[in-house]
């Protein structure tokens, strides 16, 4: 065990100082290792639809089913059929023949391109290195930005998903029909009424009843400032439902159906389909590549995807218009 002297212990603590010290200060500002990162809206849809792989830049998705009534009263031995035969089988006219129909998925490409400079990555609070090959930057900053792309990629491509017109100015979303644009069977005016259980209780009699057997499997997709409106509307309930649902009870069912608020569903909007009537297409499935720019100095990182939507079957979407503003 090492004995130093008083003298000894002095210097060794002034020797600490001067290292806390060597920028001309005795410490620097307290920086915080990680950046606070800014929070998005989260896709909500997106998370529930029928993913489907696709091989080609299209696809075509059958369809086979009975729509209508296939049951027909039998012919009685010495009975005669609609013709006038005395045939038992039924004729031409009475049998039945399975619906054939399909969907065709039809994919855009999209891509995101971000570049950070080499002294963004040296010096930013997270750290960084910047390896060769394809993983160069990995590290830190670069981690970070990888995480904030996914992020932020999901939440634009459920904004595609739900808002996409090929009508629209803009160019992203022009690439491709949105929910809402492709529901168009079924459509509830809502005349600027605001939400409540009679506007539900009207989409859910605008769809078939073929297709509401299954209600639990089913969702409301409604703009998330009227979610709220409406769990405020049914808190005010005395009873220990209400309680529930004020203390964030969810999802909160209606008629049995549960209720979803979707950040990026359009302020005069709602939307009552099974999720995975919803089809979303991966020809490629979305990849994120990194480079380096030597002459540039920078690293380059670019998202690309080639991506369909289609409803497969539309007639079992609602859509809701005209919705009134929500409350202040």
């Amino acid at each position: 065990m090492e004995i130093m002297t008083p003298q000894e212990r002095r210097e060794k603590a002034d020797l600490a100082l001067a290292d806390l010290s060597s920028n001309g200060g005795l410490l620097n500002t307290e920086q915080n290792d990680r950046f606070f990162r800014k929070v998005i809206d989260q896709p909500t849809m997106l998370r529930e639809v029928r993913t489907v792989p696709m091989a080609r830049p299209s696809m075509e998705i059958n369809k086979i089913g009975f729509g209508s009534r296939i049951m027909r009263a039998a012919t009685q031995a010495g009975g005669a059929n609609d013709d006038g035969s005395h045939d038992r089988h039924l004729t031409e006219a009475n049998r039945a023949s399975p619906d054939l129909s399909k969907v065709t998925l039809n994919t855009s490409e999209v891509i995101a391109e971000i570049r950070l400079p080499y002294e963004v990555i040296e010096d930013n609070i997270e750290g960084g290195n910047l390896g060769g090959g394809m993983n160069a930057g990995s590290g830190g900053l670069v981690d970070t930005i990888l995480d904030l792309i996914a992020e932020r990629a999901a939440t634009d491509f459920e904004e595609l998903l739900i808002q996409g017109d090929t009508s629209s100015g803009d160019a992203y979303l022009a690439l491709q029909e949105g929910v809402v644009k492709l529901a168009t069977s079924n459509v509830v005016d809502a005349a600027n009424a605001p939400i409540s259980a009679s506007l539900f209780n009207k989409m859910l009699k605008a769809m078939p009843t073929r297709y509401r057997r299954n209600l639990n499997t089913m969702r409301f997709y409604v703009p998330m400032d009227h979610e709220n409106d409406y769990r405020l509307l049914v808190s005010s309930r005395g009873s220990d439902l209400g309680d529930q649902i004020l203390t964030g009870r969810n999802p909160l069912p209606v008629f049995g159906v549960p209720l979803r608020g979707a950040a990026l569903m359009p302020a005069t909007n709602m939307v009552f389909t099974d999720p995975q009537n919803v089809i979303w297409g991966l020809q490629r499935s979305v990849r994120i590549e990194t480079d380096r720019d030597i002459r540039g100095r920078e690293v380059v990182i670019v998202l690309t995807a080639r991506i369909a939507i289609q409803i497969e079957e539309e007639p079992a979407v609602v859509k809701l218009t005209n919705l009134g503003a929500a409350n202040a």
